[in-house]
């Protein structure tokens, strides 16, 4: 079984509990205007890598998991576009007693038959989620992603009846995210789900526009800044509500 491995942070401490052995997946079907990683988007790219590649390579940091009650994180571009190598991959880790999370936006997510079971498949073998959400009006989440949100918020409902422990992020962009009325919606939102532990406010930071113009893409939010401390804590405050 291979996978399409775009990159790997060995000793990640944002993406989950403790330190975290962190997989970065190829492919993307969201366009997020602030995207820190746009060379995940396209599909076919990346290295492949077999489960056991990753496994041997990741049981070299079982002392660093086990002293921080840390483990792996499989983030992307997006993740669920890889659900069967991510069972096979989790079913080792599994078996090593190795502490399992995905960082997905929701992007890929279907109501289909086929994709319902092995999604399942995969939550069984996943201790915990961190759902990106990156906008809870519908207009203004197309305009932020190229997508609707419809289905991102189905999968927010889908892991509520599965009871799997989540995380909720939301990357706060001044003039795109950060509306006090948007905040209140969505911390409506999560407050309907019974499964969410924590909420992050995630600030918008500018750290990956070389990338953008390395593949000589327009970075569209050119010109916006950072948000203030005040209006990350507002957002905080906001949302835990």
């Amino acid at each position: 079984m291979k996978g399409r491995i775009h990159s790997i942070e060995t000793c990640g401490t944002v993406d989950g509990p403790g330190l975290r052995y962190i997989i970065f997946m190829q492919g993307c079907p969201l366009r997020c205007q602030f995207c820190h990683n746009p060379d995940t988007w396209k599909m076919g790219d990346g290295k492949e890598m077999t489960v056991n590649e990753l496994v041997t390579d990741i049981k070299d940091y079982l002392p660093f998991f086990q002293a921080s009650g840390g483990g792996v994180t499989v983030s992307g571009g997006e993740p669920l576009l890889h659900v069967k190598f991510l069972i096979a991959l989790f079913r080792e880790l599994r078996a090593l007693g190795i502490h399992t999370a995905i960082d997905t936006a929701g992007g890929c997510f279907s109501k289909s038959p086929v994709f319902l079971k092995q999604l399942d498949e995969l939550l069984e073998l996943t201790e915990l989620m961190l759902m990106d959400i990156k906008q809870i009006d519908p207009i203004k989440h197309r305009i932020l992603t190229g997508m609707s949100n419809d289905h991102i918020l189905t999968l927010a409902r889908y892991l509520d009846k599965k009871e799997i422990p989540v995380w909720i992020r939301h990357v706060l962009v001044p003039g795109h995210s950060d509306n006090d009325e948007d905040l209140k919606q969505l911390s409506d939102f999560i407050h309907t789900l019974n499964n969410v532990e924590k909420i992050e406010v995630l600030p918008y930071h500018k750290m990956g526009v070389y990338k953008w113009d390395a593949l000589g893409l327009e970075y569209p939010l050119e010109g916006i800044e950072p948000p203030t401390e005040a209006r990350v804590q507002n957002a905080v405050e906001i949302l835990n509500i």
